[in-house]
C-alpha cells in the first residue's frame, strides 16, 4: 500500500509515534480489506485546519476529528498506462480533537489516532453511519480492525 502522510500546518509537530499509528492502521485496513495496492494521503492536521475544510466541503462550522474524501464514490475514467493501484483518496485527522477525544473517553492519544485513521479508511472503502444498520455495521468493523491491531478499549 502506498501511504503519504504529511502535517498542515507544516509546524504542527508529529511524533515519529503518531506517524507510526496511523501507518500501521492504514496498512491493517488495507490488508483485511483487500486494498493492499491501494494509494491513501493522510494529513495531520490541527482544530483550526480541519474546521476550515470541515465548513467548505460538508457545510459544517466546527472542527470534526476526521473527515474522509473517498476518490472511489463516482466513475472515473481509466488512465492508460497510469499506476497498477487504486486511490481510495484522502484523510484529514484533527490531532487536537484525537487528543480532546482520549481525554474525555479515558484512553491514550495514539489509541484514539488509530481509531479515527481506521474509521475514515472505513469511510474510503465504502462503509458509513447515517442509518443504524450501517452504523452498526461499521461499528463492527471499527471493533474488528482494532482487535487485530490489538488495541483494546
Amino acid at each position: 500500500m502506498e501511504i503519504e502522510i504529511r502535517r498542515e500546518p507544516e509546524v504542527l509537530p508529529v511524533t515519529a509515534e503518531q506517524t507510526e499509528a496511523v501507518r500501521r492502521s492504514v496498512l491493517t485496513v488495507g490488508r483485511l480489506y483487500g486494498a493492499e495496492d491501494a494509494e491513501v494521503s493522510v494529513t495531520l492536521t490541527d482544530d483550526a485546519h480541519i474546521h476550515a475544510l470541515n465548513r467548505e466541503y460538508r457545510g459544517i462550522d466546527r472542527p470534526t476529528d476526521v473527515l474522509s474524501f473517498a476518490l472511489t464514490e463516482s466513475e472515473e475514467p481509466e488512465i492508460v498506462g497510469g499506476e497498477d493501484h487504486e486511490v481510495l483518496g484522502d484523510l484529514v485527522i484533527s490531532l487536537e480533537r484525537a487528543q480532546a477525544q482520549a481525554e474525555e473517553y479515558g484512553h491514550t492519544e495514539l489509541r484514539e489516532l488509530s481509531f479515527l485513521t481506521v474509521h475514515g479508511m472505513l469511510h474510503l472503502l465504502g462503509y458509513d453511519h447515517m442509518e443504524e444498520e450501517e452504523r452498526l455495521e461499521m461499528e463492527e468493523e471499527q471493533r474488528r480492525v482494532m482487535e487485530e491491531l490489538g488495541i483494546a478499549r
